[in-house]
Formats: C-alpha cells, structure tokens, sequence
C-alpha cells in the first residue's frame, strides 16, 4: 500500500523501482512469469515488507492504532507513512515530488507488458489519478481509505482511518522518521549484495 515508499527506496534503477511499485500485485514464488529485473524489484519490496514487519518504529506505529482498527494497523501505517513521506518529500528527496511522480509512471508505463495483466487497470489509474503525489493531502488519505474498505470482501474499519493519524501525527511523524533513515540504509545494503 506504500507505493511512494518502495519508489523512493528502489534508489536510481529503473526496474527496482517499476518491480517496487507492483509488488502488491505479485502473488507465489518468483520469478514467475516476470523478467529478471522486475523479479529483483519485488524481491526488493517484499524485504522491504519484511523489514518493516520487525522495525521498532513501524510497530511503535501500528500500536499506535486503535483496538477497533488494530487489525487493519499494518495497512493503515503503510498509508500514513507515504502520506508522510510525500508531505516531507521537498526535505527527502533532491527532485520534486511531481516530477518524481511522473518519472514513476513513465517508468511503469513502458513496462506494462512485462506486468500482470490484473494489475494494469490500478496501475493506469495511478497514473491518471496522480496518486502518489495526492498522497500529500490527508483529505486523499481520507479518500485512499475509504476506497479501500469499499473493495474489501468483507466490512472493515478502513473508512475514516485517517482519524488514528489525525490522533497522533507527531507520534507517527517520529516514528517514520525513524524507520526511513534505518529503512534507507536496509535498502542501500540489499542493493549492494544483490
């Protein structure tokens, strides 16, 4: 759900970033139908998932959500801390946060072959709907949320979720920061070995 967030950690290469970004919506053992590239871009974000499962400040912040949503609180800090991450993003990054963006949905865009045909109408939605640069506005957040619980199979507490941050934002705003500073460097480390 933190699209922005493995964009920014795949760092400068192309298909990390493209295999980063459609993580979500690659299912089972890779590499599967995916090039080699793309594959080490999903490999990337589910070590980037399985570091975030076990870091201090990532669960600092789910258990910073509240019991009725708690189930919910892994997915939940997974938007809140790209909406974060794209309020900070003039502080975090060198380009702006558009032409970052852009650059994404380029980069998707002419992989979009390569990527699983189920994925394709979120994907050219994200594009056209500029999500990833929405991510800045809470009232999108809002949004986010609420779209979610509606594709849900079965009924959640999604809806209004931005309510936990609102409760907290400078508790998660410490939390985030420190989970990408050590995320950062996870990431640097990972794509020097691989």
């Amino acid at each position: 759900m933190n699209f922005l967030a493995h964009a920014l950690l795949a760092g400068d290469d192309p298909a990390l970033i493209v295999g980063g970004v459609v993580g979500d919506w690659i299912k089972g053992t890779l590499p599967g139908t995916l090039p080699d590239d793309l594959v080490r871009g999903v490999a990337l974000h589910r070590a980037i998932d399985s570091h975030a499962e076990t870091h201090p400040a990532f669960n600092r912040s789910r258990a910073r959500i509240s019991g009725e949503r708690r189930r919910y609180a892994g997915v939940l800090v997974d938007v809140f801390y790209d909406h974060l991450l794209a309020r900070h993003w003039a502080d975090l990054h060198h380009q702006p946060l558009e032409v970052f963006t852009a650059s994404v949905y380029r980069l998707i865009e002419n992989r979009m072959s390569e990527l699983p045909i189920t994925s394709h109408p979120a994907l050219r939605m994200m594009a056209r709907e500029d999500w990833l640069t929405s991510y800045a506005q809470i009232e999108e957040i809002a949004d986010v949320l609420a779209r979610m619980s509606r594709r849900a199979r079965q009924p959640n507490p999604l809806e209004s979720g931005e309510q936990e941050f609102l409760a907290d934002v400078e508790g998660y705003t410490r939390d985030f920061h420190a989970w990408l500073d050590d995320t950062r460097t996870f990431c640097q480390q990972w794509r020097a070995i691989g």
